[in-house]
């Protein structure tokens, strides 16, 4: 897993470098495939806006989140991926399960 992290009328810190790559850890236990997430964290007076896309072969997947701190937007950001990667995993797994026979999948009477 990559992470690119950006500063958009920002300086990214190394503490905030640290935060984000700390918080991005867990979502590479959703896929065993390497992925690239691309960061942008930025300053919208008063709010602290933080950014991501995740390129997964083939698909982009977006999120973003605000809120008055910007490691609570991290924060809220790491979250919102957490669901996005498990929502395009479970995606997957359901086109996967729709080409098998009823008698295979357990759901028959």
């Amino acid at each position: 897993m990559r992470i690119d992290i950006h500063g958009h009328e920002i300086k990214v810190t190394p503490a905030l470098r640290d935060y984000v790559e700390n918080k991005f850890e867990r979502l590479g236990r959703h896929f065993e495939q390497p992925f690239e997430i691309r960061t942008q964290l930025s300053l919208d007076k008063p709010n602290h806006c933080a950014e991501a896309t995740i390129n997964l072969s083939g698909q982009n997947l977006h999120a973003d989140a605000s809120a008055i701190d910007m490691y609570a937007a991290i924060d809220l950001l790491a979250d919102k991926l957490d669901r996005l990667l498990l929502k395009h995993k479970q995606k997957m797994v359901d086109n996967y399960r729709r080409g098998e026979s009823i008698a295979r999948s357990g759901e028959f009477g």
